[in-house]
């Protein structure tokens, strides 16, 4: 498996799924649905990923906007079949529901790795919006 080096595995539930993850060593500790969602990207778990989300949630990626698991489900077995890609965060910052997250992302893209941000907005426990953008 293609893993960022600054991760360190591990194991967690998250609403029912367990999931194997790469757990970065940065100093910034990110907001379990953050960290549950990076985690699911990492394992390439579709079914993992929709669940850090709202059943409304919406995400905004590649010019496209999705609303509702679903669709973000979807998304993410389309793009992880696509670009078999690994998210490292690099440094984050939380204000109150908002987080914003810069991480390096390496796959089978032009001009990987990148470095990319992801802006969350979180209601309860769950994502309720993500934005990502170069």
């Amino acid at each position: 498996m293609n893993r960022p080096p600054i991760f360190l595995m591990n194991r967690t539930a998250y609403h029912g799924i367990t999931i194997t993850y790469w757990r970065t060593n940065m100093d910034t500790k990110l907001p379990q649905a953050v960290a549950a969602y990076f985690a699911a990207e990492n394992s390439h778990a579709p079914d993992a990923v929709a669940a850090c989300f709202t059943p409304t949630a919406t995400v905004r990626d590649e010019g496209k906007t999705l609303v509702g698991k679903d669709a973000i489900r979807d998304w993410k077995r389309e793009t992880s079949g696509k670009y078999n890609a690994t998210i490292a965060p690099i440094s984050a910052h939380q204000d109150a529901d908002r987080c914003a997250v810069q991480a390096r992302v390496s796959g089978n893209f032009p001009g990987s790795p990148l470095d990319m941000h992801f802006q969350f907005t979180l209601a309860a426990d769950r994502i309720a919006t993500l934005e990502i953008r170069a």
